[in-house]
């Protein structure tokens, strides 16, 4: 008997169900294995041997295609960080009693940074203690910070919401002749690839933000304040996009609280754009606003690239594909070929040089001054937000699958 195992972990895209489906397709199609399995809550579905097994869900020929379109994490998610094996060796081979008691030789872990680091641990162990199963990674993250892949699933959807609605916002704030600001704070803690989507709103029909601001810059409260008095006296209503990760020269967020953590000891920010709303309002006293995009950027389904579930997919199928030729310990990756035409290759990379790391927007996609992106930005962005997946809809609604952890009898 030969069976795999995959799961989800970190947080949701629009793009990781696709990457599932991947997984799923090429597990089955391959007929390597006897039985596909789903763990559910990441990880911790393997901890606590709760999971589901897909070959019922596989008669249906509509069910893959109907994965792929559905947003969030079909088989949830988690935020757990595996401690190191010197610290609780118990848990790993907990882990691997699991996989053997269950036949399992190939474990696909579908996920950010965080999540590589768990296949990063799991493949270590493996090596270490001659296990016969694959530990494969599927990169997913709107933030687009893995390295070593050219981009990462998730992210074009989240750059095409970004785009959209930074350009229906500006029209929005363009209809009154009175002086006002308004900030859009856009996820990115360290990486500043979401915000930079921003710059996808300036088209030759469309408005867009007048600033954009990034974390690989240093960001300064008077030098903002001077950029926004000079687009002012150009125009009477300045947008602005940061990334909720702003920091000054010291490396210190503008809004981080240094008193909570996460599980992976990352602060928890909250209210860069509140932060300068409050200084604007009290140092220029004009109108302004603030508004938090927050997790639509991550589950705007009814706004996804077409080039983002297809390549999803496909990442998902990769790592299977090597996981079956007996590679182990690296993650399914994407390669640019070209811009015009857009043309991308896919191959895998070691494990051990993405996890625990973050690619960074290079500065050259970013302005001298440190107030918003070149054209580089745009040309690198504009190919993955392409096409709009066909959706099922109902009585007016997009149609998506229950999710099993809610709806364990569908």
């Amino acid at each position: 008997m030969k069976n795999c195992i995959v799961a989800q972990s970190g947080g949701p895209t629009v793009a990781i169900n696709a990457s599932l489906s991947g997984v799923i397709e090429k597990a089955y199609t391959s007929g390597s294995y006897d039985h596909i399995y789903g763990s559910l809550h990441g990880i911790l579905g393997i901890l606590n041997n709760d999971i589901i097994c897909f070959d019922d869900k596989l008669e249906d020929e509509t069910f893959l295609q109907a994965l792929a379109t559905t947003p969030a994490m079909y088989l949830g998610s988690c935020r757990y960080k595996l401690p190191k094996m010197a610290d609780d060796i118990e848990l790993y081979e907990k882990i691997f009693a699991f996989f053997e008691a269950n036949d399992i030789t190939g474990f696909f872990y579908i996920g950010g940074n965080d999540s590589m680091d768990t296949v990063l641990q799991l493949s270590t162990y493996a090596k270490l203690h001659e296990k016969s199963v694959t530990i494969m990674g599927v990169p997913k993250t709107i933030d687009n910070d893995l390295c070593l892949t050219d981009h990462t699933p998730g992210f074009g959807s989240a750059a095409k919401y970004i785009a959209t609605t930074l350009q229906e916002i500006a029209y929005d704030t363009s209809i009154y002749p009175l002086p006002s600001v308004t900030i859009v704070e856009i996820m990115g803690r360290d990486a500043g690839w979401l915000t930079g989507a921003a710059t996808l709103a300036r088209t030759d029909y469309g408005l867009g933000p007048d600033l954009i601001y990034l974390p690989e810059t240093a960001f300064d409260t008077e030098r903002f304040l001077e950029d926004v008095k000079e687009i002012m006296q150009k125009k009477p209503n300045v947008l602005i996009a940061i990334s909720e990760g702003i920091r000054d020269k010291d490396g210190k967020y503008i809004s981080a609280s240094t008193k909570t953590l996460d599980s992976f000891g990352h602060s928890q920010l909250s209210g860069a754009g509140k932060t300068l709303e409050t200084l604007i309002a009290h140092r220029l006293g004009i109108k302004v606003r603030s508004i938090e995009l927050n997790l639509p950027q991550r589950c705007a389904a009814h706004l996804s690239s077409l080039t983002d579930i297809e390549e999803s997919k496909e990442l998902g199928r990769i790592a299977v594909a090597h996981a079956l030729k007996g590679a182990s310990g690296y993650m399914s990756i994407i390669r640019r070929e070209s811009n015009q035409p857009y043309r991308v290759s896919y191959d895998i990379a070691d494990i051990s040089l993405i996890a625990n790391e973050v690619r960074s927007v290079p500065r050259d996609f970013i302005n001298a001054s440190g107030n918003n992106v070149t054209e580089k930005m745009a040309e690198y962005l504009r190919p993955i937000i392409v096409g709009q997946p066909s959706l099922t809809y109902e009585n007016g609604m997009p149609v998506y699958l229950p999710l099993p952890h809610l709806y364990p009898s569908l």
